[in-house]
C-alpha cells in the first residue's frame, strides 16, 4: 500500500472514532438534560418550544344580549374611566381624570402589560395588604382609592357590574390554579447590585419619557393633542379622555398607596411597555435603566394617601419595596424603597 493511501486511511479511522465519541458524549449530555427535566413528560420538541402567551378573546365573540351590552359597557369603562369618573364625570366625579388603561393597558388585554387574564379565577381571594379576602369589586375600588387617586363607586350599581362582567370575560378561559404566561400581575426585572439611582433615571426619562409625559411629568390633554395629529402616538385621539397621555407624578397621577408606587412594579412596568409602542417583543430599555426611571418618576412629589392599615394583619407580608415602613426585617427605609434588593430574604422570597 501506498504510503499517501496509508495515511489517508488512518486519517479516516481518527475523524470517525472522533465523531462516534462526540455523538456518544452528545447523547449521554441529552440523556442527562432529559432526565434533569423530568424524562417522563418532556420530548426534545417541547425542549425548544416557545412559552404560550396569553392572549385575549376576540370582543366578536361578546353575546349579542343584554350580558353582552354590560360586558361592552364594562370594556368602555375601562378604556374612557374618566369620561364617567373623572373630574368631569357623567357618573361621578371619583377619580383624577386617568383611565383605568392606563395601567392595564389595551383595555386589560395586553401580555405583560399588567393585564387582567387571570383576576376571573383567582377572586375571592385573601389579599395581605387589605388583611381580608376581597372581592372582583373590592379590588375595583382599591384601584379607584390609590392609582386613580379617588372615591369608591357603588359595589351595586351598574358600572361596577360592567367592570366585573367585562374581567370575567377577559378570564373566561383561564382555569383555575393556571397562570398563562404574560399574566399574573407586573413582572420586576432582575435585580441590580445597587440601589436604584433617581438621578440617572432622570436622564433616561429626558431620553425616552418626556415627549409623551412631558417635562413635568404632567401628561398630555386629550383636548390639546386632537389639535395636532403628530403627536397622535398612542392611537386615535377622542374628546371621551380628559388625558391622552397620562401624568406620572402630581396631583393628577398615581397616589403613594398604588402599587405602581412600589418601584419594583414600576421598573417592570416600563421595561415591558415603555416608551410607545414597546412591547415585551421589542425592549428598548435596559434593566438598570428600567430600576432607575421607576426611581425617579417615584421620587417625585404626588398624593399620599393613608398607609396605616397596610400589612397590619401580618407584617412579614409587607413586600420588600413597599416604600413605608415599618418592617419585618432591619433594612431601612430608604433601602426598602429603591434597594439594593438582592440580599434582603423578602425579595429572595419573589424568585428573583
Amino acid at each position: 500500500m501506498r504510503p499517501l493511501t496509508v495515511a489517508f486511511a488512518i486519517a479516516i479511522i481518527a475523524i470517525t472514532a472522533f465523531l462516534f465519541q462526540a455523538f456518544i458524549g452528545s447523547s449521554s449530555s441529552q440523556q442527562l438534560f432529559i432526565e434533569e427535566h423530568d424524562s417522563l413528560s418532556v420530548t426534545p420538541a417541547t425542549l425548544f418550544t416557545p412559552e404560550k402567551v396569553w392572549m385575549a378573546p376576540d370582543t366578536n365573540t361578546i353575546p349579542q344580549d343584554e350580558h353582552g351590552k354590560l360586558i361592552l359597557y364594562g370594556r368602555t369603562l375601562m378604556m374612557h374611566t374618566s369620561k364617567y369618573f373623572g373630574p368631569y364625570g357623567t357618573v361621578s366625579q371619583s377619580t383624577n381624570g386617568l383611565n383605568c388603561q392606563n395601567c392595564h393597558l389595551d383595555a386589560a388585554t395586553r401580555p405583560y402589560g399588567n393585564n387582567l387574564a387571570v383576576t376571573a379565577s383567582t377572586y375571592p381571594k385573601f389579599l395581605p395588604r387589605a388583611g381580608k379576602v376581597l372581592t372582583i369589586a373590592d379590588k375595583i375600588n382599591e384601584c379607584f382609592l390609590r392609582s386613580l387617586n379617588g372615591t369608591a363607586i357603588d359595589t351595586t350599581g351598574r358600572e361596577m357590574q360592567a367592570y366585573v362582567a367585562y374581567i370575567n370575560w377577559l378570564g373566561k378561559d383561564v382555569k383555575k390554579g393556571h397562570v398563562p404566561a404574560g399574566t399574573g400581575g407586573i413582572k420586576p426585572p432582575p435585580f441590580i447590585y445597587r440601589a436604584a439611582d433617581p438621578e440617572r433615571g432622570r436622564l433616561v426619562y429626558e431620553q425616552y419619557c418626556t415627549r409623551c409625559h412631558g417635562p413635568e411629568g404632567n401628561g398630555m390633554l386629550a383636548v390639546d393633542v386632537l389639535k395636532d395629529a403628530t403627536k397622535q402616538q398612542g392611537g386615535t385621539a377622542t374628546a371621551e379622555d380628559l388625558y391622552y397621555y397620562p401624568p406620572v407624578w402630581g396631583n393628577q397621577s398615581y397616589n403613594g398607596v398604588a402599587t405602581l408606587y412600589r418601584v419594583s412594579k414600576l421598573a417592570g412596568f416600563v421595561k415591558n411597555n415603555m416608551p410607545y409602542p414597546v412591547s415585551y417583543l421589542n425592549p428598548v430599555l435596559t434593566d438598570e435603566q428600567a430600576w432607575d426611571v421607576a426611581a425617579y418618576v417615584n421620587s417625585r412629589e404626588r398624593p399620599i394617601k393613608d398607609f396605616s392599615n397596610d400589612y397590619v394583619t401580618d407584617l412579614s407580608k409587607k413586600p420588600y419595596d413597599f416604600p413605608f415602613a415599618p418592617y419585618a426585617d432591619s433594612f431601612p427605609e430608604a433601602q426598602h424603597k429603591f434597594g439594593p434588593y438582592i440580599q434582603m430574604a423578602s425579595a429572595k422570597k419573589k424568585g428573583h
